[in-house]
């Protein structure tokens, strides 16, 4: 097996995190269904208790903290899906991970297809 060295500023989404975030994932899934959309804001709590979610997933999901989402195991394919129920969209995403507003991501973006 290859040794995979530490990218700054990026969380590892290996075997153990999927492990780690399997509930949260599942649960993010289930937001490709409007049922499984509504019953979340509708409850939130119960719908995190009915996913199994740890302490630390379901205080990331209340704080609206995608990066802390990330960092309890959250897959950005399946985290896309919780953060479209909060308006926010991929290029927002990288922004936060990344430190910069949504604009300063997507002219980052830009300026790497120019090199």
């Amino acid at each position: 097996m290859s040794q995979v060295s530490h990218i700054p500023g990026n969380i590892m989404f290996d075997g153990p995190m999927a492990t780690k975030g399997y509930p949260l994932n599942k649960m993010c899934y289930s937001f490709n269904n409007a049922n499984g959309r509504k019953a979340f804001l509708a409850n939130e709590d119960d719908y995190c208790e009915k996913f199994g979610l740890s302490v630390e997933q379901k205080q990331a999901v209340k704080n609206r903290d995608v990066i802390a989402m990330l960092e309890a195991g959250g897959s950005i394919y399946y985290l896309a899906k919780f953060a479209g129920i909060l308006g926010l969209n991929v290029q927002d995403v990288g922004g936060l991970q990344t430190g910069m507003t949504t604009d300063e991501f997507k002219a980052f973006l830009v300026q790497q297809g120019d090199k």
